[in-house]
């Protein structure tokens, strides 16, 4: 498949994490339609149990299977690829796991049945991230005969910024429950992917200071963590600026010519000009000053050095028309 001009070549995983509120689900689901462009087989991937993806998608609740839940946008000289999903839970993962290298299936069954897994993961939380990230892991590394890998890009919807850095950290999170073994083998292995170049993890926030500031945090813990890669910022929800920029200033400080305001809405034919302009000048004001707060926090996310990205604000709520101006905003600027 021919190679895109794109800021991620050669990545496979896309991990999308964010603080709450942010809309990390949404981006993750377009940038999976983004992503199945030109005949491109996608996985969208979700581990928190909440069905967001099918409430996104208005699908159906998805179980621990792979559905074909969307179809990528196409040209007309070549279709759009499919977007598959599904909803890791770490009781489904143990008994693939199980099965698949042990082939006990109904012994990971029973074990599910007893409650064995909410044992385990109470002793050792980190055995819960590890069989999540292993069946992102595994779908990234699953080979198809006809086609070689079964899946051109695998996305994560991964948990907030807050635990990103020790969800992904899954060989140091189980060390102390083994440092041999299957277990530790299979952690090790998760990790050649998640820290191989393949892999990247994308932060999503709004220009608000705290979302700023978690995305911040996040990326320089996956720095100091080594070896895991940071991918892009996206910022999501923005509105494009009411005022010219030479104007915001004034406008934040009430220096807007009132007069002026008043000569223009009367020109246009609306009665009470000069009420409507004290009016007027209040609105403006209070979005000046909110853009430039943005704006300062977008400063604040450049200096991180990551390649950062701008999605709009949706009226009227998401719907799968919302996603697709999104997934092309983001192929638009290069993130897919």
């Amino acid at each position: 498949m021919a190679t895109r001009d794109t800021d991620w070549d050669g990545v496979r995983l896309h991990v999308v994490t964010g603080k709450g509120g942010t809309g990390k689900t949404t981006v993750a689901g377009a940038l999976s339609l983004a992503l199945a462009a030109d005949g491109r087989r996608v996985l969208l991937m979700e581990v928190e149990g909440r069905q967001g993806i099918a409430q996104l998608f208005d699908v159906p609740p998805l179980p621990y299977a792979e559905r074909r839940i969307a179809v990528g946008p196409g040209t007309s000289s070549r279709p759009g690829g499919d977007v598959f999903a599904l909803v890791a839970d770490p009781e489904s993962a143990l008994i693939e796991y199980l099965q698949m290298f042990y082939g006990l299936r109904h012994a990971g069954s029973a074990l599910a049945r007893l409650g064995v897994m909410d044992f385990a993961t109470t002793i050792a939380p980190g055995l819960r991230d590890v069989l999540l990230t292993g069946k992102a892991a595994e779908a990234v590394r699953r080979k198809d005969g006809a086609r070689g890998r079964s899946y051109d890009a695998v996305v994560m919807d991964a948990p907030p910024t807050g635990r990103i850095g020790r969800f992904l950290n899954v060989s140091a999170e189980v060390s102390d429950l083994a440092r041999v073994g299957p277990i530790r083998g299979h952690a090790d292995t998760v990790q050649q992917v998640i820290r191989s170049p393949e892999t990247v993890v994308h932060f999503v926030t709004v220009l608000e200071e705290m979302p700023v500031q978690e995305t911040l945090d996040g990326i320089a813990e996956l720095r100091a963590l080594g070896g895991i890669r940071p991918g892009g910022i996206i910022v999501n929800m923005t509105r494009p600026m009411a005022l010219p920029p030479g104007q915001l200033h004034e406008a934040a400080n009430g220096k807007l010519d009132l007069a002026q305001l008043a000569i223009g809405l009367k020109a246009a034919g609306l009665d009470d000009s000069q009420g409507l302009a004290d009016a007027l000048a209040t609105e403006l004001a209070e979005q000046a000053r909110t853009t430039l707060g943005q704006e300062e926090q977008q400063q604040r996310l450049e200096s991180a050095r990551q390649p950062c990205y701008r999605l709009p604000w949706i009226s009227g709520g998401m719907d799968l028309a919302g996603l697709y101006r999104l997934a092309a905003a983001l192929r638009e600027q290069k993130a897919a």
